[in-house]
């Protein structure tokens, strides 16, 4: 059931805190400055993923320009930043792109996410999500968030859509 879904994903819509980091969010001493550690496998998945076609589209409740420049870093043109309801955001741009349902996934930790949920055909949760997001979740990655979740994810989808070894060649040489 799951392999069926993932080789339909054009679209992933992916949340940052607790997914692409560890949810934890570190701030100077005035309070100003916002700092957050990506998983750098989770980086190389993610581009390997849009190589292999799949569009893959930011949309976080927080502000922050560290989600900006990862996002830049890995050729993500679609962030969606300070969204209370995110179920809005991914319901327009499907509609935007010509996106059914079946063909999007989303990935989440928390109950915002939950929005998310309901427009996505593949819905999965990082290891450590909250129980109601793991409960609405088709799969739950073995690993946390910011600590491979979303590599385990793209590795997934590509190899459910066939796309693993082309993905591969490129960094072994074939």
């Amino acid at each position: 059931m799951i392999e069926e879904k993932a080789a339909k994903i054009r679209l992933f819509f992916l949340d940052v805190d607790g997914v692409m980091t560890d949810g934890r969010i570190t701030l100077n001493d005035e309070g100003v400055e916002e700092t957050k550690s990506f998983d750098i496998k989770d980086g190389l998945g993610l581009k390997m993923l849009i190589s292999g076609g799949v569009e893959v589209v930011i949309v976080t409740g927080r502000r922050s320009r560290a989600v900006e420049t990862r996002a830049k870093d890995l050729g993500i043109n679609e962030i969606y930043q300070g969204v209370a309801d995110k179920g809005i955001i991914c319901k327009q741009l499907m509609n935007d792109k010509g996106v059914k349902k079946h063909e999007v996934c989303c990935m989440g930790d928390d109950l915002p996410d939950l929005a998310m949920f309901v427009e996505a055909g593949l819905c999965i949760a990082v290891a450590d999500a909250v129980k109601e997001v793991r409960e609405a979740s088709d799969f739950v990655t073995r690993n946390k968030g910011g600590s491979g979740a979303v590599r385990e994810t793209c590795e997934l989808l590509l190899k459910c859509q066939g796309k693993w070894d082309r993905a591969l060649s490129a960094f072994a040489g074939k």
